[in-house]
């Protein structure tokens, strides 16, 4: 019984595909993504060394492009701040006198309650202040 070559790049692409879901490494799918795009060449006729330089042109290629995405991803880490975290390091105008008693400012186009850093730092209406955490609903400047 002879089997054609893309069979067996089908049969490759499986056996990289089961351990993929066993143990959620993404460069065993990215080898299986290979194997299916070598499988695609054999079908079509391309010759073994054909093949093989697809089979590892396109898992390469994905390693290079997705990897790096795939371990931001599972760091947790998209690059982008969002919530509160956006608004540490902010610039924001005073509104009312701000001490360490409490105070307003205008933050990110919003009005919040704020309050001094420092216990006798002041700051006056319309001075610009830096934001440097965000306690509760108050934004704590300096």
């Amino acid at each position: 019984m002879d089997i054609d070559a893309w069979v067996w790049w089908l049969i490759v692409a499986a056996g990289l595909g089961i351990p993929l879901v066993l143990t959620a490494m993404p460069e065993l799918g990215m080898f299986a993504v290979g194997a299916l795009a070598a499988s695609v060449v054999a079908a079509l006729g391309g010759g073994i060394v054909a093949q093989v330089l697809v089979f590892v042109g396109v898992s390469v290629a994905l390693l290079v492009v997705v990897r790096p995405i795939a371990a931001r991803h599972r760091a947790g880490q998209t690059g982008h701040a969002s919530g509160i975290d956006a608004l540490k390091g902010r610039q924001a105008v005073v509104l009312e006198r701000v001490s360490a008693a409490g105070g307003r400012i205008k933050l990110a186009g919003e009005v919040w309650s704020a309050r001094s850093l420092d216990e006798g730092q002041v700051h006056e209406p319309g001075s610009q202040v830096d934001v440097v955490d965000i306690d509760g609903a108050t934004a704590v400047v300096m």
